[in-house]
This record gives C-alpha cells, structure tokens and sequence, in this order.
C-alpha cells in the first residue's frame, strides 16, 4: 500500500489549521481507498500557536505529524518536509498544498487517484476546462496570473503543460523527488522556487498528469500575492531556460568540432583513395569519438559517465544510437556531393549535420546516453 503525505507549510496559520486538519483527516482522506494517507504540518515556529494546535491534534490522529523550525521561508519548509517526508515518514509520494483553504482538501483525492493510474508528476491545473482562477481577483492580478504562466510554458518549451506556477501538486518519491536537489533549489525564501521544482520534476516524470482545480480565495488574513514574487518568478523562469541553453551550445560546439574532424579526415581519405562511402563512413566514425569524448565531460558533465566498465558499455551504446548519424551522412553526404559537385562537399556536410544529424544526436544523447535514470 502506497504511503502519501500532504504537506502544508506554515506561519501564523492558527485561524485555519484546525479546519484543515479537520477536513482532511475526518472527510477526504477517509474517502481515498487502498491509499495511506499521512498529513505533515511544517511550521516555522509561529507565535499565534500555529504549532499546538498541530501538536494538540497529532495526538489524536496518528497520521498528523508537526515539524517544528525557524522561519526561512516558503521553499526551505517545503524543502524541510520533503525530507521529513520521504526519510523519517517513507512517503512514496508527496502533495504541496496550501493552509489557507486556497486549494481545496476535496482536489486531494484527484491527485492521489491520477498517481494511482500510474502519473509520476500530477499537477493541479486552473488553466485547463474544469478549472479556474477566483473571479474575485482584479483584472491586472488575473493579467499577471495568466501572462506569467504562459511565458513560463513557452520559455520553458512545456506547450503541453498549461500551469507552471499552481503550488497543488503531487510528486512520486522513487525517481523524481528522490533525484532533486532540494538544497539548492532557487528562490527558496520564495514561492519563485516552485518553478525551479516544477521544471524539475517534470523533466525527471516518466508521466505528468494535469488534474482541473478551481483556485479559491484566502479565507483568513491577506493574500500572499506581490510584486517581487512576480519578479522572481520571471527570474527563475529565465534562469532556466538560459541554464538549458547553455547545455544546448556546449552540445553546438562540440558538434561544431566534429564537423571539422569529419570535414578534414573525410578529404584526407579520399586523397589517399579511399572509396567515398568508405571515405564518409570512417571520418564520421572519428567524429563520433570525439563528440562522445567532449560531450561527456564538458556538455553532459553533470551526468558524467566514468569508470571504465561503465565507459566501455556508454560508448557501445553511443555508437549504436549515432548509428543514424553515421547511416544519415553515409547516405545524405554521397548523395550531395553528387549533386552539387565535390568542391562543395563542405556545403553538403553543413547542411546534413546542421539539419539531419545534430537534431537527431541530441534527442538521442539526452534521452539515451546521459538521460537522467528514472526508475
């Protein structure tokens, strides 16, 4: 039986903590079958007694945990129980969610039931038929809300995902939860960092699923809405996709590097006589050993591959996937150069590797070589 735990973040939460706890406990977990469901109250110590009303109802319920520390923020509790979560709790999966009743405990049983389909990564949307914003909000707030999403989805290249900023989620542990590093999420003091831990989780899901939530209005004291969460927000987006790009142009200039390899050796080749496809094969294959080499310690270092064991068994694999980049050029590079004549064969080679062969190589070194492991 799978082990999910809730956790809720929060400061001076007094006015609707015991209804949340309530709620919870006594009606929506109750109503989720074969599933065991455990609340977390993270609190950082609040001064209206937040902390013993937890505390008061942890004694009466088994499945309600307080974990008590300093304030540093909304990501650092999150980060808090998360660990709490998957090392002292076992969780097998985690849901982020709201005290202030802004996401409804109902949605919970949503959540838990896309994760028992099989989602690794369940998001709870307000941007797709089903769900909503409160139409209570002033106009420039939905603007913000709504503009602020979508220009996390495009420079995120996530078209298919329509809410990267919702704070109601559900992570599986094994694989995805378990591979970030929490610690070093940005924005922690923010609730910028959910983006960081979204985009994440995302890349590292096997299957995200979007379940529809309708987003309510905080019942108790003032929103949580402002100016610089929206500026940290656009930050970490941006920060991402330039993290992103960066990789992207490593992988560019390594590819660069092995057209000159594959350019000058393929002319070598066949001054000496060999046949041109015997000339295309064997320059693209030198090539290959060096995008293999370059990449993995420079492009992908961060999923470095070592040992040589390990080495030996990447670079079979990295030769069987470039197998498609060694047919493509093999096939595409002769074929040119009949064409357009062999004075011009580095004009063929630019065009086959700038629009055949790197596009394929990075989708399969991604996905296949240096793919993050998800088990």
């Amino acid at each position: 039986m799978s082990k999910i735990v809730v956790i809720i973040p929060t400061y001076n939460e007094a006015s609707n903590i015991s209804r949340m706890i309530d709620v919870l406990v006594n009606e929506e977990f109750p109503r989720i079958k074969n599933v065991e469901m455990h609340l977390l109250v993270v609190d950082d110590n609040s001064p209206d007694g937040t902390g013993d009303i937890v505390k008061k109802a942890s004694l009466k319920h088994k499945n309600v945990h307080l974990l008590s520390g300093q304030k540093a923020g909304l990501g650092m509790a999150y980060v808090r129980g998360m660990k709490h979560a998957m090392h002292e709790l076992k969780a097998d999966a985690t849901i982020e969610m709201d005290a202030d009743f802004q996401h409804n405990p109902k949605y919970v049983a949503d959540l838990v039931h896309a994760y028992s389909e099989g989602a690794d990564y369940v998001i709870g949307s307000r941007y797709i038929p089903g769900g909503s914003i409160p139409k209570e909000w002033a106009w420039h707030r939905k603007a913000v809300s709504y503009w602020g999403n979508l220009f996390a989805r495009v420079m995120l290249f996530l078209p298919s995902l329509h809410d990267t900023t919702t704070g109601f989620r559900l992570t599986r542990v094994k694989g995805v939860l378990d591979k970030i590093d929490l610690d070093h999420l940005m924005e922690l003091h923010r609730f910028a960092f959910k983006v960081d831990l979204f985009y994440q989780s995302v890349k590292l899901a096997k299957k995200t699923v979007e379940v529809p939530i309708e987003f309510g209005t905080r019942k108790e004291e003032t929103s949580k809405f402002s100016l610089k969460e929206m500026v940290a927000t656009y930050k970490v987006v941006l920060l991402l996709r330039l993290r992103a790009s960066e990789k992207l142009l490593k992988f560019a200039v390594v590819g660069f590097t092995g057209f000159l390899i594959n350019l000058v050796l393929l002319r070598v080749f066949r001054s000496i006589g060999f046949v041109e496809v015997l000339a295309w094969f064997l320059s693209t294959e030198l090539a290959i050993v060096n995008n293999f080499t370059f990449n993995n310690i420079w492009t992908f270092r961060d999923k470095k591959i070592s040992g040589l064991g390990e080495i030996a068994k990447k670079f079979i694999e990295f030769n069987i996937t470039s197998a498609g980049a060694l047919l493509i050029q093999s096939v595409f590079g002769p074929l040119g150069v009949r064409l357009v004549g062999e004075k011009y064969d580095f004009l063929v080679l630019g065009f086959v590797v700038a629009f055949l062969v790197l596009p394929y190589n990075y989708f399969m070194y991604s996905r296949v070589i240096w793919r993050n492991k998800k088990k």
